[in-house]
This record gives structure tokens, C-alpha cells and sequence, in this order.
């Protein structure tokens, strides 16, 4: 049990009940925990003001996850952004395993200038590959009015992905149109394209910024992008991003066994108090086309030992309940870098990611065979509370946990590839 100035939090959610008006205090843990506190709205207020939600400790958090005290939360007069945050307000749509919906992860495109050989390699995706006509792509304006149907559902935080996003036109219009969602919004980039479009991308509403760059040695680099991209290209992309007020950056490296394993303490040296957090990824079966084998995987356990010899490291506890990365500090205070380890230590068991791909269908799981169409029914004229419905019927019947029971068995089975969804 939660307590919000010495009053229950069942005064505050009960499931289904009403939500207290202008409730203002701090969450505290009580004796039992865990239970959600709905924050209130004050009556008559103006702004788009919603702070978060309550984690399993009872902490209440802001749209960056930092703990914030609790308090009441404003809605807009109307239109679709404040009813988004009103309906949100309401509580988070759960699943079978109980897990909220949390992230939305959204791809903008199935197209990529890169070729990287764990996720698009040339082999498979090369000159003849025929990716989606643009009339399937969901438009902007078709994006943004689906995004507050997910935000209704209890989404925090959105992720523009690819494919390279930037490879999709006017990105930035495309931001400005979400960043009134009130949520964490987010990118993952190549990086080779970022210097031209960090300012432009800030300015529009972009929160954070991803960088995925798997090595500082270019030959290690452009033999894994395979399209003759140099490394000063991704980190001039991080400079701009710096400069354009994205700090911190979090530069996503794949490690692969007998490819760039050798590039783990290069990388950690190189952003070692640069205010920018490395994050080392266990090499995945995602898709079909990679040719993925267990022992190209290059456990958490040997990436940290590896930093650890060189760099002294402590654990640091997640931002939030959910997180996907494990998070490591350098004893010596010159930042974190952080370890994500999908296949060595699943972490199915609080995902709370959907994937919206670029022609509208919703998947449940990286890891997904198929998706469920929204495009059809979008386009077909189906109301705001249809739509709304239809993704929290969805979610409400997911038990996705691939990788939990990854095996010889599920080896074989068809998946989505990451370029059509986003990592």
C-alpha cells in the first residue's frame, strides 16, 4: 500500500474507481508497495502538465524518469493531446503477464543508407530488394494521430526509429507534431546524418538522441556498416547533437564475437568522461536474415568484466521499472556506461515496449512473426475509440516472451526483421 499525505492510495485507484481531484502530496512506500498511484487533475486547470506515474517503490516520476514529488496533474482544455494525457491519467493498459505499456517504439521508414551485417546485410537487402512503396508508409499526419491513442494506453515514451530515420524526409515536422504528447521523446540514428539535423531536431521537440557506432576503428566500422561510412562521419553527427543541447548522447554498440569485441574498451576510453553514456549490446537473432549463432555473442558478463579490469565499475539502480539496459557507474565518477544483455539475461519479464512499423502494423515483440493492422482500419475512416480500443485489446492479450524461451526451436521460427520495426 502507497500512502499520499497519510491517505491511502486506494483513494486515489481503486480499479475503476474515481480519480481524486486536486490530490497533491509525495508518494511514500507503505507496507506492502507496488500499488499504482494515479495522480489527480486538477479541476478547471490549463497546460499540457503530466509528471508520470508511480513505480513499484511508490516513487512518482517525471516524463524523464528522475523522482519527482507527487502532484496534481493539469489537462488541457481539449483536443486530441489532452485527452491522450486525460485518458492516461486514467491508467496503463496491461497484458497478460501484467506488464504496461510503456514505450512505443515507431519506424518511420524500412529504409537504411547502411547495411549493417547483424541487421540489413547487402546480401539480402541489396539493389533488388523491394522495400515499401511510399503510399504504404504511414504519413506523419496518420503517425500523429495514432500516437495519442498509444499514449492513452499508458505510453511514456516514444522512439522514432528506421530503418535510419533520417532517411525519412522533414523528420523534424514530424516531432514537432508529437512533442506536445508530453512523453519522453526519443531517436535512434546511424549517426551519418545527424550533423545537418541535431539543431533542426532540437528545436522541433526531440528530447534525446541515440547513436549506434560499433567501433572507433574504421576498418572494424565499415566492414559492419558495409556502405563506406567513416567514423568521423557518426561522431560528427555526436558533436552536433551535443551542441544542439542533447546531452546525454547514448551511443549504442552490437558486439559481436570475432568482429569488434576488441572495440568494447576502445569505445568506453574514448566517451570516459565525455558526458555521453556507451551501451554495449549482446548480438541478437533478430529477423531472419543475419545468420545469428550463439557463439557470436558476447556476453554481459564478459563486457563488464573487460571494462571492469580497465575501468573500476558499481552498479547503479534503473531509471525506472522496465529499463532496458543494465547501468554500470566508473567508481572514479567520469560517468556510466550501461550493458544490454537480451540473450545471456532476458528481460521479458518487464518488457513494456510495442513496435508501431512503418506501414502501420503494431508488434507486441522484437521478436514478432506478424503484426496487428492499424493502417487498414485508420484509413478505412475508424473513429479515435475504435483505434483506441483495438491497440489496448492488443496489448491486453500479449504473452510475448521470445527470448525467455529462445532454444533450438525457436531458432527456426519466422521473425519480423528490425529493419521494418526498430531495434
Amino acid at each position: 500500500m502507497c500512502t499520499v499525505e497519510g491517505t491511502e492510495s486506494t483513494e486515489l485507484w481503486p480499479p475503476g474507481g474515481p480519480i481524486t481531484p486536486k490530490r497533491v502530496g509525495v508518494a511514500r512506500p507503505g507496507a506492502q508497495g507496488g500499488a499504482p498511484v494515479r495522480p489527480g487533475v486538477q479541476d478547471g486547470a490549463e497546460g499540457p502538465e503530466f509528471r508520470g506515474y508511480a513505480s513499484n517503490a511508490c516513487t512518482y516520476h517525471s516524463k524523464d524518469m528522475r523522482a519527482l514529488p507527487l502532484i496534481a496533474a493539469t489537462v488541457p482544455p481539449g483536443g486530441a493531446v489532452g485527452a491522450a494525457i486525460e485518458a492516461r491519467a486514467d491508467g496503463t493498459v496491461r497484458d497478460t503477464l501484467g506488464r504496461p505499456i510503456h514505450d512505443l517504439r515507431i519506424s518511420v521508414t524500412d529504409r537504411c543508407n547502411f547495411r549493417c551485417v547483424y541487421c540489413m546485410p547487402r546480401e539480402v537487402f541489396g539493389r533488388d530488394h523491394a522495400f515499401l512503396p511510399r503510399g504504404e508508409l504511414l504519413t506523419f499526419e496518420e503517425i500523429a494521430r495514432l500516437a495519442p491513442l498509444f499514449v492513452a494506453a499508458g505510453v511514456r515514451k516514444i522512439r522514432l526509429t528506421g530503418g535510419e530515420p533520417l532517411v525519412r524526409r522533414d523528420l523534424e515536422k514530424l516531432v514537432a507534431m508529437l512533442a506536445p504528447l508530453n512523453v519522453d521523446l526519443t531517436l535512434t540514428t546511424n549517426g551519418s546524418l545527424l550533423a545537418a539535423k541535431a539543431r533542426a531536431l532540437r528545436d522541433a521537440g526531440l528530447d534525446r538522441v541515440t547513436v549506434s557506432l560499433d567501433s572507433l576503428d574504421d576498418a572494424t566500422f565499415m566492414a559492419m556498416n558495409d556502405a563506406a561510412v567513416p567514423v568521423a562521419r557518426v561522431l560528427e553527427g555526436i558533436a552536433a547533437a551535443a551542441e544542439a543541447g542533447f546531452a546525454p548522447v547514448k551511443v549504442n554498440v552490437v558486439v559481436k564475437r570475432g568482429v569488434n569485441e576488441d572495440s568494447v574498451l576502445p569505445m568506453a576510453r574514448h566517451f570516459r568522461g565525455s558526458g555521453h553514456v556507451v551501451r554495449f549490446i549482446e548480438y541478437m537473432d533478430v529477423g531472419n536474415s543475419n545468420g545469428w549463432r550463439l557463439d557470436d555473442v558476447v556476453t554481459a558478463d564478459e563486457i563488464v568484466a573487460t571494462l571492469d579490469a580497465a575501468f573500476p565499475l558499481e552498479p547503479v539502480p534503473p531509471d525506472y521499472p522496465g529499463e532496458v539496459a543494465t547501468r554500470w557507474r566508473y567508481r572514479d565518477g567520469t560517468g556510466e556506461i550501461g550493458v544490454i544483455a537480451s540473450v545471456s539475461r532476458p528481460f521479458c519479464g518487464d518488457c513494456t515496449r510495442a513496435r508501431l512499423s512503418a506501414d502501420g502494423s503494431l508488434y507486441t515483440c522484437l521478436f514478432a512473426a506478424r503484426g496487428h493492422d492499424l493502417r487498414g482500419p485508420l484509413r478505412a475512416g475508424a473513429s479515435d475509440s475504435a483505434l483506441r480500443e483495438q491497440v489496448a485489446a492488443i496489448w491486453r492479450g500479449r504473452d510475448d516472451r521470445y527470448s525467455e524461451l529462445r532454444s533450438a526451436q525457436t531458432l527456426g521460427l519466422p521473425r519480423v526483421e528490425m529493419s521494418y520495426i526498430g531495434g
